[in-house]
C-alpha cells in the first residue's frame, strides 16, 4: 500500500473517534504501538493500513503482544499462502463448480451479504487444500468489494438439505481457523438457517474451536421466524429473493 494510503486510513480512524464512532482513544494509542512493535520485526508493515492493525488489536481485547503475536504469524502465513496476492479461479475449479457461495446487496448497517448453501458442498470433489484456497479466495473477494467506511459481511448459512455426505468436519474447522486467525473482525454477523437436526452432530465437534467473540455473532434462525429474523436486518430491497426478498444470487466468482 502506498504511504498516502496509509495516511488516508489514519485520518479516517482520526475522524471517526470525532464523530464519536466504533474508535476511541485507547485503541488509537494502542494501534500505533502495536506498529511501532511489528514494524521493528517485519518492515513490510509499513503497508498495512490502521483498520487492519485495529481489527488484530480488537479480536485481542486489544492486548498489544497477543495481538502482534497473531499479526506477524498471518503475515508470515499470507506470503506462504498467497505468494502471488491473490489466489486464481485456476485454482479452485471443483469448489467454484459447486456454485455454493453468494454475494450481493448490504444489510442496514451497509454490510455485504454473503449466502452460502451448506449441502452444495461436495468434500469428495475437492481436497482440504483446495478449500483453503476458497475461503481466502472468497474472503479477499468480499474485502476487495467492502463499501467505504465498513469492515465487516454478513453471512446467511443456509443448511437446507444438508446430510452426512456434505458434513466435513476437516474443511469446517480449516475455514474457521483462516476466519479467525487472517481476517479477523471481519464478520459481523451469521444467521445459519434451515438447520436440519443431523448438522448438530458435526456442529458440536466444531463449537469449541469456535472463539467467544465469534460465537457471539452466530444466530440458529427458526424456520417460522426466517423472513422475519433476517428482515430485522436487511431491508426487504436487499434480501435475497430465496428469503422472500427483491434481490437474485450472483455468485462470488462473478461480483
Amino acid at each position: 500500500m502506498e504511504f498516502s494510503k496509509i495516511e488516508e486510513s489514519k485520518g479516517a480512524i482520526r475522524e471517526e473517534k470525532e464523530n464519536g464512532n466504533e474508535i476511541n482513544e485507547i485503541e488509537e494509542s494502542k494501534v500505533r504501538l502495536m506498529r511501532t512493535f511489528v514494524e521493528r520485526e517485519d518492515p513490510s508493515v509499513k503497508e498495512v493500513d490502521d483498520f487492519t492493525i485495529r481489527r488484530f488489536l480488537r479480536a485481542r481485547e486489544l492486548d498489544i503482544e497477543k495481538a502482534s503475536t497473531l499479526f506477524l504469524k498471518y503475515l508470515s502465513w499470507r506470503r506462504s499462502f498467497i505468494p502471488n496476492g491473490f489466489i486464481s479461479p485456476s485454482e479452485i475449479p471443483n469448489e467454484l463448480a459447486q456454485n455454493k457461495l453468494f454475494m450481493q446487496g448490504a444489510d442496514k448497517q451497509n454490510r455485504p451479504v454473503v449466502v452460502v448453501f451448506g449441502a452444495r458442498h461436495m468434500p469428495y470433489k475437492g481436497s482440504l487444500e483446495e478449500l483453503k484456497r476458497f475461503v481466502v479466495y472468497t474472503l479477499e473477494r468480499i474485502c476487495a468489494r467492502m463499501p467505504a467506511g465498513k469492515e465487516k459481511f454478513v453471512s446467511i448459512a443456509d443448511l437446507e438439505g444438508w446430510g452426512y455426505s456434505n458434513s466435513d468436519i476437516r474443511g469446517y474447522l480449516a475455514a474457521l481457523s483462516i476466519l479467525q486467525d487472517c481476517y479477523p473482525e471481519r464478520l459481523g454477523k451469521l444467521f445459519i438457517v434451515h438447520v436440519p437436526y443431523v448438522f448438530m452432530t458435526a456442529w458440536k465437534v466444531v463449537y469449541p474451536f469456535i472463539d467467544r467473540k465469534t460465537k457471539n455473532k452466530i444466530i440458529f434462525v427458526e424456520n417460522k421466524r426466517l423472513k422475519s429474523t433476517l428482515l430485522d436486518d436487511i431491508d426487504e430491497s436487499q434480501l435475497p429473493d430465496v428469503y422472500g426478498g427483491k434481490l437474485s444470487l450472483v455468485p462470488i466468482q462473478d461480483v
